[in-house]
């Protein structure tokens, strides 16, 4: 961050534009900033919703910028509309997002509920972004759940997979029991509910590795989006080796870390 800093500081004496992104990051703080572009048209952020989650938003600049709107894109479903005008400024894009977050608390709660309990098909690339989960059932039986984002308590699609009788006896049993959603029930107890039986919980072990963030970045998968490539969405996938530390990383962020560090020779 310190590194970060000194050189977005150098970039400001060089014109209007660095003085100008310069200027409004430090207003946002630096302890928002995860990573800058070398030309600082390029910075991601990582903001605090009211539950404590992580999330990041990459903002791309222009170099007409703020006349030029920046461009957005975040870990959520859905951007908003951005409101922008020649007087807004970094802060003010910051400020609605955090907006934006509020509205998606209920749905985050009802993702976390189904993360945090059952047993999540490639649970590492189920990021936030994603309305749906595909949960094992058992007996090679799954079901992919759509989450109303806007309603995210109200009865959800649902898909079965699998061959056999059970997937059949689960489809008719849920169409049988469909009236008996209610909204003021915890999601997973509407759930099993209406499949008349109990799913397979996620081992304690699962959970544990599950809930890992990465100790740069503080997000649990990079964000999704083209600029990444392969990475885009991916979970924590290096564990620091210093017991005293064990930290979990994501290898893009740990690289970009040290690439920040003068003395790093390889």
């Amino acid at each position: 961050e310190v590194n970060q800093q000194a050189r977005c500081r150098e970039l400001a004496k060089s014109s209007s534009f660095y003085s100008t992104v310069y200027s409004e990051i430090e207003e946002v703080g630096w302890d928002h900033l995860v990573r800058a572009g070398g030309d600082l048209s390029f910075l991601i952020f990582r903001v605090l919703d009211k539950k404590g989650r992580v999330h990041v938003m990459e903002i791309q600049l222009d170099k007409a910028y703020p006349r030029v709107p920046p461009m957005v894109s975040a870990d959520v479903p859905y951007i908003f509309n951005l409101k922008w005008s020649m007087n807004s400024r970094l802060k003010n894009l910051v400020q609605q997002f955090e907006k934006h977050l509020e509205k998606l608390q209920g749905f985050w709660s009802t993702l976390d509920e189904i993360d945090r309990s059952l047993q999540i098909v490639d649970s590492k690339q189920a990021s936030r972004a994603i309305p749906s989960r595909q949960i094992h059932v058992g007996n090679d039986c799954f079901i992919i759940l759509f989450i109303d984002i806007k309603d995210p308590r109200s009865l959800p699609e649902c898909r079965f997979m699998g061959l056999g009788n059970t997937v059949n006896s689960l489809r008719k049993t849920w169409k049988r029991n469909v009236d008996k959603w209610e909204r003021d029930k915890a999601f997973l107890e509407n759930l099993e509910c209406l499949l008349n039986t109990q799913l397979p919980r996620l081992a304690d072990e699962e959970t544990n590795n599950h809930l890992d963030e990465c100790g740069i970045c503080y997000a649990q998968y990079l964000p999704i989006g083209d600029e990444l490539g392969p990475q885009t969405g991916s979970a924590t996938d290096y564990i620091c080796e210093n017991n005293s530390c064990s930290k979990a990383f994501h290898s893009m962020c740990l690289v970009d870390w040290l690439r920040s560090i003068t003395t790093t020779r390889q």
